[in-house]
């Protein structure tokens, strides 16, 4: 029931994930926030359930906070998004998996922006653009038809209200708001939330 979205620009990454928790016909709160960052330059978006998300997303943004303070940099966004999927596929074949879904971007001074899709299965795969949840059943179709590789920060910004404006309209899901985030060589960007426009029938 979980919505994140990710789509990759000339030189950054926008980002988007829903704000809403809920279990079964309930909703918890509306404030959650399901990015994590784990760099200056990194973020990883997590859907799934709620305890899996929290502790597997602090797990491995710990190890990378790690591996920096022992090696004296940090690790580049393919590597670490190499490290999340081996681990993702060990505890899938361990008795304690983690039923998390992932969206992880980055920037890199020598390979620039990229975003990886990775599933509770362990699959990993880089994307120009990437949904995880019941949201990307109304967005892929706009993201495939709408992207290019040199997009705008304007230009990404305005398709990622078109998909979330179908979403709330089509979607039987209260998905109410969006928090937005752009990484780019200056680091990770908060952005205005995606405006809400009532659903017409």
């Amino acid at each position: 029931m979980e919505c994140l979205i990710g789509i990759q620009g000339k030189d950054f990454v926008l980002v988007a994930a829903d704000t809403s928790a809920s279990r079964s016909v309930l909703t918890m709160k509306l404030d959650q926030d399901k990015m994590l960052k784990m760099n200056s330059r990194q973020i990883m978006l997590v859907s799934g359930e709620a305890g899996d998300t929290v502790q597997f997303a602090e797990y491995i943004a710990k190890n990378i906070q790690l591996y920096k303070m022992r090696n004296g940099y940090e690790l580049s966004t393919t590597a670490a998004a190499h490290f999340t999927r081996k681990n993702l596929a060990e505890f899938i074949r361990s008795r304690t998996p983690y039923m998390v879904n992932l969206l992880l971007a980055g920037y890199d001074d020598e390979d620039g922006p990229s975003l990886y899709y990775m599933d509770y299965l362990g699959s990993s795969v880089k994307l120009p653009f990437g949904c995880h949840g019941y949201g990307a059943f109304m967005s892929l179709s706009i993201l495939d038809k709408m992207y290019k590789p040199d997009l705008t920060k304007e230009e990404a910004i305005k398709l990622l209200e078109k998909c979330v404006t179908e979403i709330q309209k089509r979607l039987c899901l209260n998905l109410k708001t969006f928090k937005v985030r752009l990484v780019d060589k200056d680091g990770i960007h908060d952005l205005a939330g995606i405006p809400c426009e009532p659903a017409v029938a």
